[in-house]
């Protein structure tokens, strides 16, 4: 997938053009990237300009932790970027520096899941070239585009299923306990966990986990059908009841969708 970024405004578009310029001109960097809304030509005036600075893969700490002292001190003076800072309280600049490392974490139970596939997809897969395309960038594409290998996506699946059950497990006690609101907080940790169980149960890259749900669904997906029976997973009319559970019971069935359809993948390793 080759994007084109698309900025909402002059303003946005010239400090990106700034932004580039002065990472460009460092040997250590192989690509400018824009991520996020920017990326996929869907942001507007209010949004955040979001960037990734990928160097090259012989680049050092020290020298990552210069580039990065660098910009801090660089954009502190720059009279546009402050401009566009000034221009709305919601007006942030967010720029990584990244090195391409990826490196999947063992999933434990009851913690919250890791950001492997989220940082491959908008890096990797759903960001926007400005300038040229360094030759590290084109072999991490290479590398885990369009997904990565298949023993570790099983050994991530099984991870995720044995986490998501503790999970699903622990909502009826704590609506039993009067723990409504803790039992709510669960649902929605295991409604985002379910949906990167979905995207790498379908060998897709996702955007987000909290938002775009629709726009992954249906358009990265293709699964239109599923998307209406997401929605009413948290609308929850009465907090202090056993909503919550029947709300359980719903996701659940869709996790038991994918373990079906994935060959009932074992997790009692």
């Amino acid at each position: 997938m080759t994007l084109k970024p698309i900025f909402p405004t002059d303003l946005h578009k010239d400090v990106a053009e700034l932004v580039r310029d002065h990472f460009l001109k460092i040997p250590n960097v192989d690509t400018f990237l824009v991520v996020n809304s920017c990326a996929r030509g869907v942001a507007v005036p209010e949004s955040d300009l979001d960037f990734a600075v990928l160097v090259k893969p012989d680049t050092k700490a020290t020298e990552i932790l210069d580039i990065e002292n660098d910009w801090l001190t660089y954009s502190a003076n720059q009279p546009i970027i402050n401009k566009y800072k000034q221009s709305s309280q919601f007006a942030h600049l967010h720029l990584d520096i990244i090195d391409g490392n990826y490196k999947p974490t063992i999933i434990e139970i009851g913690e919250p899941a890791d950001y492997f596939e989220l940082e491959i997809g908008n890096q990797l897969c759903y960001s926007a070239i400005m300038d040229k395309t360094g030759s590290y960038f084109l072999e991490l594409q290479n590398k885990w585009l369009p997904y990565y290998n298949e023993d570790l996506r099983l050994q991530r699946l099984a991870m995720l299923f044995k986490a998501r059950e503790y999970d699903l497990n622990h909502i009826p006690i704590f609506v039993q306990r009067g723990l409504y609101f803790q039992a709510f907080d669960i649902l929605c940790k295991a409604f985002q966990e379910y949906l990167q169980v979905l995207f790498i149960a379908n060998k897709t890259y996702p955007i987000a986990y909290n938002k775009w749900i629709k726009e992954q669904v249906v358009n990265l997906l293709k699964k239109p059908d599923l998307y209406p029976k997401l929605s009413p997973i948290l609308s929850i009319s009465n907090i202090e009841s056993d909503e919550i559970i029947v709300k359980t019971k719903s996701l659940r069935e869709l996790l038991e969708g994918i373990k079906i359809e994935n060959n009932n993948i074992n997790t009692s390793s």
